[in-house]
């Protein structure tokens, strides 16, 4: 290839991009990372200092789009099948924060033997504080958390001790924020304002500390407001020799590099392929999943403070490995099994959204006061294995598009009957842990509302779930995915997709630390590294070199 800009070009800073700008840079690789949204994060400037822009400010960030996107300027458009025509609802889907930092059912073409260490390997890179025999159903570790566990929140030792007395098996939960210094960077100093919002203090597993190391290497340049709008293609067809994007003033630009490193996200990362016309087309954008999450909750007659803290100190894994109940629950509906996925012990809204949804009036100050939906208020998340199927998808909306005149992405989706009969069978169960715990009144509902729901339609159809996935699934076979095991675009050689659009399956955790992995395995294939491996993982796979 001629004269280059850079030897690899990121598309997205966020976990994805920023993991694999970390192991580039760090085997000598100079890279270029492209993020469409602005930067609040850190100095793009040596120390690399933090900007300051982050507050725990609920308008802010669940409101006034502050970490983006505007879905009045990005919209994206969702439906629930075809027959309901072009599309049912216009504006925000599931929108991750755009900003620096931030039943086709297959197997994995790997095992967890050989990802191991890169799931180690990822814990050190995001910062994991966690009680390494707490899960009794965990698999195999080849070693501790890099931190112990953080303080737990009074609600989640309620809930858990209940969990525990009816033969649940709750324990202490890994999470991606410092209990100790780590990295230098400080310890949680437990604001409550860590699910949606940034941290002002840096304590969390955000990006930041990968996206830092690049930059301090010297061979890492990040560009905000740089919106993607085409991966170029040689003249062959099978390799991309560019990347084309339009800067904040709208001015075209275009950055030449040996490989493209796609880390938009799982909603992202297929519009840019479709545009550009890059991977199979029978298959791209195909697949979707998100979590079904199953929301249970218990008003209490005590106050929980379950605002304070971390958002999640607990979780429990029994929907994950079906017990006799669960299994014969599954075939009563018909079906051979189902699995749900983690259920985070966790509590109640914030105040201003507590407000928000307060009766107006006299009642309010009552309301708010006695706090039934914040100080009083426990909740159970489980995130529910949502099967692939191919008719849930991720397109270009025919008519709708973006400020910049591209076609907004398009959901279809709607759930599968393993969902649906999962959430019915163990969200009663789970309401009877909180009314053990001493709830007097629970009740749950799912995101997005199960089908003998519909006929109370919500403002918003769209799941509320955060979790993307699936649309660029990974597999040996180019007739029926979009990469390889090695998360190489099958039909063009030099692009690699490194989010969670790869997977396979959902699973029922949530995606991030598996993404992180899967890049960092990916990344160090492509700088030809050495494969890690760990003491059940003698004997891995090679990646071929680069075609």
């Amino acid at each position: 290839m001629a004269e280059v800009d850079a030897d690899a070009v990121v598309v997205g800073t966020g976990p994805a991009g920023a993991t694999a700008a970390d192991v580039l840079t760090g085997a000598g690789w100079s890279v270029v990372m492209l993020e469409k949204g602005a930067n609040h994060l850190l100095d793009l400037d040596a120390p690399y200092a933090p900007l300051g822009h982050v507050s725990n400010d609920e308008l802010k960030f669940l409101t006034r789009h502050f970490l983006g996107p505007d879905p009045f300027l990005e919209p994206r458009t969702f439906r629930h099948r075809e027959s309901e025509g072009d599309r049912i609802h216009v504006g925000g889907v599931n929108n991750l924060p755009s900003t620096v930092g931030g039943g086709g059912l297959v197997d994995w073409p790997f095992g967890y033997d050989e990802l191991e260490p890169y799931y180690a390997a990822a814990e050190r890179f995001v910062g994991v504080a966690g009680d390494h025999h707490g899960n009794p159903f965990a698999a195999w570790r080849s070693g501790p958390y890099p931190m112990p566990p953080g303080p737990d929140m009074y609600c989640a030792r309620l809930t858990s001790e209940a969990a525990t007395e009816l033969g649940f098996h709750p324990y202490r939960a890994p999470t991606g924020v410092n209990s100790v210094e780590y990295d230098g960077r400080p310890a949680c100093n437990n604001c409550g304002f860590c699910a949606f919002f940034g941290c002002p203090i840096e304590a969390k597993g955000d990006p930041v500390a990968m996206l830092r190391r690049a930059l301090r290497g010297g061979r890492c340049e990040i560009r905000p407001e740089a919106y993607v709008t085409e991966i170029v293609l040689d003249g062959t067809g099978r390799r991309a020799r560019s990347v084309r994007y339009l800067d904040g003033d709208g001015a075209e630009h275009e950055v030449s590099a040996r490989h493209v490193i796609i880390g938009a996200g799982a909603f992202e990362t297929p519009r840019l392929l479709l545009r550009s016309g890059v991977g199979n087309p029978d298959v791209v954008g195909r697949y979707l999943m998100y979590h079904l999450q199953t929301y249970v909750l218990g008003i209490f007659p005590f106050r929980l403070h379950a605002y304070r803290g971390r958002s999640v100190t607990h979780l429990m894994d029994d929907p994950i490995v079906p017990d006799d109940e669960a299994t014969q629950a599954a075939r009563d509906a018909g079906l051979p099994y189902f699995r749900g996925g983690i259920v985070e012990h966790g509590g109640g809204s914030h105040p201003v959204v507590e407000a928000m949804y307060s009766p107006r009036g006299e009642a309010h100050t009552r309301a708010m006061l006695e706090s039934p939906m914040r100080d009083r208020m426990a909740a159970f998340t489980m995130q529910g294995e949502d099967l692939p199927q191919v008719t849930n998808r991720i397109d270009l909306d025919p008519s709708v598009t973006d400020v910049w005149g591209l076609p907004a992405g398009r959901v279809t989706y709607a759930p599968h009957r393993h969902e649906a009969a999962c959430a019915a069978h163990w969200a009663p169960r789970l309401e009877t842990v909180l009314r053990r715990a001493g709830a007097q009144s629970t009740f749950w509902i799912t995101s997005p509302p199960l089908e003998d729901a519909r006929g109370r339609r919500q403002r918003d159809p769209t799941p509320i779930s955060r979790h993307v996935m699936g649309t660029a699934r990974l597999g040996t076979d180019p007739r029926t995915s979009v990469c390889d095991p090695w998360q190489r675009v099958h039909d063009v050689d030099n692009v690699l997709v490194t989010d969670s659009s790869v997977f396979p399956t959902s699973t029922g955790y949530g995606p991030t630390l598996t993404l992180v992995a899967l890049a960092i395995r990916a990344a160090r294939a492509l700088a030809d590294l050495q494969p890690l491996t760990s003491s059940r993982a003698e004997a891995v796979s090679r990646a071929p070199r680069d075609r």
